[in-house]
C-alpha cells in the first residue's frame, strides 16, 4: 500500500515507490540528485511537532524535508 511519508512515525523504515512528476521538473530532479529514487530505503528519525520538517536518514545521511517536498514521494512502509 503506497503512503505519504508524513504518515509514518518516529523509528518507520519506508521505501520510495514513486517521486511525483506533478512537481516542477528541477525541483524533482533536484529530490533525484539527493538519492531519492525508488527503491531506495529510509528511516523516520525525527518530526518537528507540527509535522514539518520530517528528517529520514537515507544513504548513511540525515536528510530533512518539508511537507511539500515529502509530499511528492510515494512511499510504502518495510516492516520487520
Amino acid at each position: 500500500m503506497q503512503l505519504q511519508l508524513e504518515h509514518l512515525k518516529i523509528g518507520s523504515k519506508g521505501r520510495i515507490v514513486h517521486v511525483s512528476r506533478g512537481a516542477d521538473k528541477a525541483y524533482r530532479h533536484k529530490l533525484i540528485a539527493m538519492g531519492l529514487l525508488p527503491g531506495t530505503e529510509f528511516t523516520v528519525s525525527s518530526i518537528a511537532p507540527f509535522g514539518d520538517p520530517i528528517e529520514i536518514i537515507i544513504r548513511g545521511f540525515c536528510l530533512s524535508l518539508r511537507k511539500k517536498e515529502a509530499s511528492l514521494l510515494q512511499i510504502e512502509e518495510v516492516l520487520p
